[in-house]
């Protein structure tokens, strides 16, 4: 088993890309009606469920809204911390349309389930926020680690959450965050169990999705992340480890959420953990290959 890339990436962000400087593009002449028919129905209230084996083979997107005043200070945010943070699109203050990513799409009534944050702290979760979408409201959408779930699971190594039919486990770490403004904060991490013989071929694959979070930031010990115990996640739903097993952890897009404590501020809003949107761009288009 090679040594976790943990040490590589403490205090640096070299060689992180994020999916906002990517060229990556929509292909003609493919068939995009299923995640607009998903979005349609989270629109209408019909689906409210975490979106972890949704609409497969589509990117997701974490999302967080604030006020454009706080607007630049949380974009630089993003590209200081492009693996937490990938961003894939960015909204004119007061619209809630993404078409670079998803045609016709409302992101403050399209994704199953969000969070209203006032001063740091989450204070409800609520199925629409059309009614806090002011003139001054800026969207973003970063890149999802549900993205390349797929990809694993064509290759006989599908995470056990997806296996299970349960979200995924997420967890606070000591990783600290680039601070930018008032936002900084630590990492926020996902888990996958793997055998150790796999884990090289899954850092591979997911390497090659920096706007979905790339390849493992950390594998093996949990405490070297300030992870006291892995069986009871801070987000998400626990998943079992296999004694043959070692946790595998990605960059999370709840990250957000810990830099959103950090600046404290009157008004932010997210997606609720695990609950993302799904856009139009298919999962090979994210896809970078070397």
């Amino acid at each position: 088993l090679a040594e976790s890339p943990l040490k590589r990436i403490l205090g640096s962000s070299e060689g992180f890309r994020t999916g906002h400087h990517q060229s990556f593009a929509m292909k003609p002449g493919v068939d995009r009606s299923a995640p607009r028919k998903f979005r349609e129905s989270v629109r209408k209230g019909e689906f409210k469920g975490q979106t972890s084996g949704s609409v497969p083979g589509f990117v997701q997107a974490n999302f967080v809204a604030l006020p454009r005043e706080h607007a630049y200070e949380f974009l630089t945010f993003c590209l200081k911390n492009p693996a937490p943070c990938p961003l894939l699109a960015v909204t004119e203050p007061g619209s809630t349309a993404v078409e670079a990513v998803a045609a016709d799409a409302d992101i403050s009534r399209d994704i199953p389930r969000y969070v209203i944050h006032r001063d740091g702290k989450p204070r409800e979760q609520l199925y629409d926020v059309a009614e806090y979408w002011n003139k001054d409201m800026v969207g973003f959408l970063l890149g999802c680690s549900f993205s390349w779930e797929d990809k694993l699971a064509s290759v006989q190594l599908t995470p056990k959450n997806a296996q299970l039919g349960v979200n995924v486990s997420m967890y606070n770490t000591n990783i600290p965050n680039h601070q930018s403004g008032p936002f900084k904060g630590n990492m926020v991490v996902s888990m996958r169990p793997y055998k150790p013989e796999d884990i090289e071929r899954v850092a591979k694959i997911t390497e090659a999705f920096p706007g979905a979070h790339g390849g493992p930031v950390h594998w093996g010990d949990p405490k070297e992340i300030g992870i006291d115990d892995i069986s009871s996640p801070n987000y998400g739903d626990a998943v079992p480890i296999e004694p043959e097993e070692i946790p595998v952890f990605w960059a999370c897009g709840v990250t957000p959420q810990s830099a959103l404590r950090s600046a404290e501020l009157p008004i932010a809003i997210t997606h609720a953990p695990g609950h993302m949107f799904i856009t139009d761009i298919k999962d090979e288009e994210l896809e970078i290959l070397r």
